[in-house]
């Protein structure tokens, strides 16, 4: 005689949906946070290696950034953090400031 198994499944009820926060819309007049250097790497070389690799996608050029910015050395990456850190400070005085 064949065994019954009753399947179970996880379904969202309406009661996990109310208890669910809804996000609240960002300030406009807050100051923008700090880049990191990854960042401030890739807005600086993008241009260089879209360049060298015109048929490339955005995901591609992405990938290929990534790529450049883990080959390189720390000596190499240090300018990039110094302007890290620089962004990073202006975003505390700023969020300072506005508190």
């Amino acid at each position: 005689m064949a065994k019954e198994t009753a399947k179970v499944t996880k379904r969202a009820t309406k009661t996990d949906d109310a208890q669910k926060k809804k996000r609240t819309k960002k300030d406009p007049s807050a100051p923008k946070r700090g880049l990191s250097a990854y960042m401030f790497f890739s807005q600086d070389q993008r241009t260089t290696v879209k360049d060298e690799n015109p048929e490339a996608t955005f995901g591609q050029i992405g990938k290929l950034l990534g790529e450049k910015w883990k080959n390189m050395s720390d000596e190499e990456k240090k300018p990039y953090v110094k302007k890290a850190e620089a962004d990073k400070k202006r975003y505390e005085d700023e969020k300072a400031a506005q508190s």
